[in-house]
């Protein structure tokens, strides 16, 4: 491939790359200027960037030149990861930040002043749902949260004036649908900036840009990483609307760290190969879960069941690596099932290599009160099960051996893995 020089973030670059997305997720971004011929995005941790003459410097200083000056605003490894994702969604540009709560909350401050309205769902992740009904009430912004399958009512809230439009799609932990084209197409009649949390999804089984969205969000954390190792967050879009959001997050400074940028662009190499597995895994995981007496009911838009799955046909190519689903004896039985997963992470993580489960009440809304879930529609015996790479087989046997448990009065005991 041509050799070119690192840009500084954010890009601007209508072109899409025309190659498949799995070559993309190995080769995007990466086309660099060589450092002792490595075939590899050095990790530069440098804070500063010296130059021999003002002039110069200005120039890059101003942005009028490529180049690097400090690491709060951009790096060169940090503006590699930028560009991989960028060219999987798609987008003009793209800016990256120290979390995904970072890049979803600078992204709203950005947008949004005393006055404004936003509407999104009831759905969204907790912390987003914090910034919804905690944090931007208190700025003096008009916050409108609907049912998240009710489209109609949803774009009655548009209606009624909208600067945001803030989607999630799937949702979590419910793994709830929403239908992006039509709700883009609403927000953007009212001159509404749509946005949308891409992070259960990936670029590699959805495209929201194309669906009509300005904005597209991922907490990298996730699937993009996939291994557990690094926080970080990115936004992808319109060129003017990122350079916006990348001025006020290198004055707020929740950059993103040259090492976790690193990780996470190895972690992304082998992004479309993880996400085909876990697609897989999910979809028969969802199915054994589906027909099994002990389990109330499974989320999952792979589902013909899932009451968003027609649409999730239509704008997803893959349902994805989590699914959720309620056993039977509420959560006295959750806490008597979950210990007894012996290939599974307890813990509050998902899209990672290794399967990760857990209730709300302990991963997306261990924020909110037992209340606040249920306004939610989440239910406390709900399971949120990230599936990982490992053999389909094994993860069914290991939840059928769990289930066995369920409304049984015993002390939960994890298995030695053999």
């Amino acid at each position: 491939m041509k050799q070119r020089n690192w840009k500084s973030a954010p890009r601007h670059n209508r072109r899409k790359d025309p190659a498949g997305i799995g070559t993309r997720a190995v080769w995007a971004g990466e086309n660099i200027e060589p450092w002792q011929r490595a075939t590899q995005v050095p990790v530069a941790l440098s804070v500063s960037y010296g130059y021999d003459n003002l002039d110069e410097w200005a120039q890059v200083a101003l942005g009028h030149a490529r180049g690097h000056i400090y690491g709060r605003n951009t790096n060169p490894t940090v503006a590699a990861f930028e560009e991989k994702v960028r060219l999987l969604e798609g987008a003009e540009a793209a800016t990256s930040f120290s979390s995904g709560m970072a890049a979803i909350s600078n992204t709203l401050f950005t947008l949004l002043s005393p006055g404004d309205r936003v509407v999104s769902v009831k759905d969204t992740y907790g912390g987003t749902n914090k910034l919804f009904v905690e944090f931007l009430p208190r700025f003096g912004i008009d916050v409108c949260l609907c049912d998240t399958t009710d489209h109609r009512g949803i774009e009655a809230a548009i209606g009624e004036g909208c600067k945001v439009l803030y989607l999630e799609s799937p949702t979590n932990p419910t793994i709830k649908v929403v239908d992006i084209a039509r709700l883009a197409a609403s927000g953007r009649r009212q001159g509404a900036t749509v946005v949308v949390d891409n992070t259960f999804a990936t670029p590699i089984n959805q495209q929201p840009l194309e669906l009509g969205a300005d904005l597209v969000i991922h907490s990298a954390t996730k699937f993009l990483g996939g291994h557990a190792d690094a926080l970080g967050g990115v936004v992808c879009g319109t060129a003017d609307l990122v350079a916006k959001i990348y001025h006020f997050r290198e004055i707020t400074g929740a950059c993103l760290d040259p090492m976790s940028a690193y990780l996470l662009l190895r972690g992304m190499k082998t992004l479309h190969l993880r996400i085909a597995r876990q697609n897989e895994s999910a979809m028969n995981i969802a199915r054994f879960l589906e027909a099994h007496p002990k389990v109330e009911r499974v989320f999952y838009p792979g589902l013909k069941s899932h009451e968003n799955h027609e649409i999730a046909r239509r704008q997803m190519s893959g349902f994805g690596g989590v699914l959720s689903f309620a056993i039977r004896g509420g959560f006295d039985a959750v806490k008597s099932f979950l210990p007894r997963l012996n290939y599974a992470h307890l813990a509050a993580n998902l899209g990672a290599v290794e399967t990760v489960a857990g209730p709300p009440a302990t991963t997306s809304h261990v924020e909110s009160t037992k209340q606040e879930r249920a306004a939610a529609g989440i239910p406390e015996a709900l399971i949120r099960y990230s599936v990982g790479i490992e053999d389909a087989d094994d993860l069914i046997a290991d939840l059928r051996h769990a289930l066995k448990s369920v409304g049984k009065k015993s002390n939960p005991k994890r298995r030695t893995r053999q």
